[in-house]
């Protein structure tokens, strides 16, 4: 079975990771530091996707939303 994610997308995730680690990881527009490790992950894998790695596309909006149970 073929890999999901390339080893250099790996790399880049834990590299966000150690940021975050490190409290230098920063978020995108505002600058805040990133405290979640969702957030550092998704940081990690958008960096991957920009540089070209092989990462699956992002789920769309509307997917999330319909796998969610009502309650």
């Amino acid at each position: 079975m073929a890999r999901k994610y390339s080893k250099a997308a790996s790399k880049k995730v834990a590299k966000a990771m150690h940021e975050r680690k490190r409290g230098t990881l920063k978020s995108g527009r505002s600058g805040n530091k990133v405290k979640s490790r969702k957030q550092a992950i998704a940081i990690g894998l958008s960096e991957a996707r920009r540089a070209g790695k092989k990462v699956p596309k992002k789920r769309s909006a509307s997917k999330r939303r319909s796998g969610r149970p009502r309650g």
